[in-house]
């Protein structure tokens, strides 16, 4: 936990005003982590500024740089372009408290914040759903999203205002399973 230490900004130093910080975000921070997460390496920067006000602090995070990502196609390492934007905010209250994801309250006396974890789960966050090697990007715009527009859901009733006709009702009917057609009978007497 030594090591994280060099995350902490000094609270008590610091005047109101704006006070700016940089961290570097090598591989051994990642190691100070959970191994099972995405990210184990990375070459990044994080930028903090501080608004320090009368009964709250600002923190603004700029985190830039890379992030060694395992493609969830090929399995084939690459560096993957990180770039994430996210603001804390930090209230004075009667003990240490998280009151949401992005505001925290803190007593008075706080000598100094640690902001290391905020930094990783920020990355985590930056991350894509889907890690897709640059190589294979092209591919995947081809084949795995040729079905974007395609209707997924279609609904066969009918507006109160107005006769409309949906795609549902335009199918033919001999495709139906005969089944189905009693089903339909049953569902008209109500």
């Amino acid at each position: 936990m030594k090591f994280l230490k060099a995350y902490d900004i000094d609270l008590i130093k610091l005047k109101e005003g704006k006070h700016d910080f940089t961290f570097e975000v090598k591989d051994d921070f990642f190691g100070h982590f959970d191994p099972n997460d995405f990210v184990s390496q990375g070459n990044l920067s994080a930028k903090i500024q501080i608004n320090k006000q009368s009964s709250l602090i600002e923190a603004y995070f700029e985190i830039k740089g890379t992030v060694k990502l395992t493609c969830d196609r090929s399995l084939e390492e690459f560096d993957f372009p990180l770039s994430t934007v996210e603001k804390v905010i930090y209230k004075y209250g009667p003990e240490e408290q998280e009151l949401s994801e992005d505001l925290f309250m803190i007593p008075q006396d706080t000598q100094s914040i640690n902001v290391a974890q905020l930094i990783y789960e920020f990355i985590l966050l930056a991350l894509p759903a889907k890690k897709i090697h640059p190589d294979y990007l092209e591919e995947m715009d081809d084949e795995d999203f040729e079905g974007d527009g395609d209707l997924v859901y279609i609904s066969d009733r009918k507006s109160d205002d107005a006769d409309e006709i949906t795609e549902a009702s335009e199918e033919p009917k001999e495709d139906l399973d005969p089944r189905w057609e009693v089903l339909k009978k049953l569902k008209k007497k109500d």
